[in-house]
């Protein structure tokens, strides 16, 4: 075992990485590629089948959702999924005066078993958000307008932060069951059930997210230190933000307010050949014109990984460098950024083909070979086939 549990502190960065990132620290590294790991469960869970009843759902229970996703053979680091949350992304049809809505589930949160207490050091909570998959999250992307963010920082706050991710951050969808409350009370509501919970033992809160992920991550971070969950002796929390492949969330005045709070700790992984984590490049306020435009800042402390520079992979330049994996295969192999690319081992290389054509054909991997066997048709004892593609959670029983 790895000197994590001794040193998870400086590892959630305490110390703001310092000393720890050239050369990239071993455990960091490890930790690292344990988080990212634990984003995939929420993109492969969910059903994106058009033709399916539970589009937009989890295709499994949360008691199951780790072993059927890969999460519990040779993994230390054991939780227990204790609440999935939903958001709504929405489109405004200005010109009929109506708002198109629709819920989806975009995570969870889980909590460090006491087995995986042991390998942490610490009663870890993750919140953990998944990427865009529906096509109303990409409509919200791609909103590049500029609101102020009440509910983080107050009344009349100044930070402005991007329209689309503070509403599906924050908004609610009464024809929805899972939307009757927003995203981010669901989250606060089950972080303060666990902190209590826990509240005599040493306890961490990690967000982490990949993509549109890390956008969300990146809100709801700093919203958990902004307005903090305290245990009843008033002890704070820490909050660690993990974003890989984030976009720019807010202007300068955002940047200021995730800078300045105390308890919160973030590091921003990005890709020298991701596009994703450039933009958006600048936006306006909501009311104002594009003469009021603003840039867009990146928050928290800085890793750029090249994993281009990996000779495991292809000379393809159809390759896609924001996908989760390429980043896992390139923490795995980063030292410095001249340094020459070694793989440690701590990422299974077979990953790296997961969802694309990545590999070099020398370690002969099925190209884009993850997928939901059969598509979710089972075959019943008569012999048909049925669409039975979700498995039924506490949750869907209260409805």
């Amino acid at each position: 075992m790895s000197g994590i549990a001794e040193r998870w502190r400086v590892l959630s960065g305490s110390d703001n990485w310092k000393d720890l990132l050239e050369p990239l620290d071993s455990d960091l590294r490890r930790y690292l590629i344990h988080y990212g790991t634990m984003i995939s469960p929420a993109v492969d869970a969910f059903i994106d089948e058009p033709a399916s009843k539970n589009l937009g759902l989890s295709r499994y229970a949360r008691r199951n959702l780790f072993e059927n996703t890969g999460l519990v053979k040779g993994n230390p680091f054991k939780y227990e999924v204790t609440k999935y949350f939903y958001a709504t992304s929405q489109l405004s049809l200005g010109a009929i005066g109506y708002t198109l809505k629709q819920s989806n589930w975009n995570g969870y949160v889980a909590v460090a078993t006491d087995e995986g207490k042991a390998a942490l050091g610490r009663r870890d909570i993750v919140i953990v958000w998944r990427g865009t998959i529906q096509p109303l999250e990409w409509v919200d992307d791609f909103i590049f307008l500029f609101v102020n963010a009440p509910l983080i920082f107050g009344q009349n706050s100044d930070p402005l932060v991007h329209m689309g991710w503070y509403y599906m951050y924050t908004s609610i969808n009464q024809d929805s069951e899972f939307n009757k409350t927003s995203a981010r009370d669901q989250i606060r509501e089950e972080v303060a059930r666990l902190v209590e919970l826990y509240k005599d033992e040493e306890v961490s809160i990690t967000v982490i997210g990949h993509s549109l992920g890390s956008s969300m991550a990146t809100l709801n971070a700093v919203d958990l230190a902004a307005n903090p969950i305290n245990i009843n002796n008033n002890k704070v929390v820490p909050v660690t933000a993990f974003m890989y492949a984030s976009p720019r969330v807010g202007d300068e005045n955002f940047k200021k307010a995730f800078s300045n709070q105390q308890n919160l700790r973030a590091l921003r992984i990005s890709d020298a050949n991701d596009k994703v984590s450039k933009v958006p490049p600048f936006g306006w306020k909501v009311g104002e014109t594009e003469s009021s435009k603003k840039d867009y800042e990146e928050v928290g402390v800085a890793l750029e990984i090249e994993s281009k520079k990996s000779y495991y992979l292809k000379p393809d330049e159809g390759i896609s460098y924001h996908d989760l994996m390429l980043y896992l295969h390139g923490i795995d192999l980063y030292q410095t950024p001249q340094g020459t690319f070694e793989r440690k081992g701590e990422f299974d290389l077979a990953k790296v083909n997961k969802y694309q054509d990545a590999l070099s054909v020398d370690y002969h991997i099925p190209i884009a070979w993850f997928n939901i066997e059969d598509k979710g048709m089972v075959q019943q004892d008569d012999g048909n086939y049925i669409l039975d593609d979700h498995e039924p959670d506490e949750l869907d029983m209260m409805f």
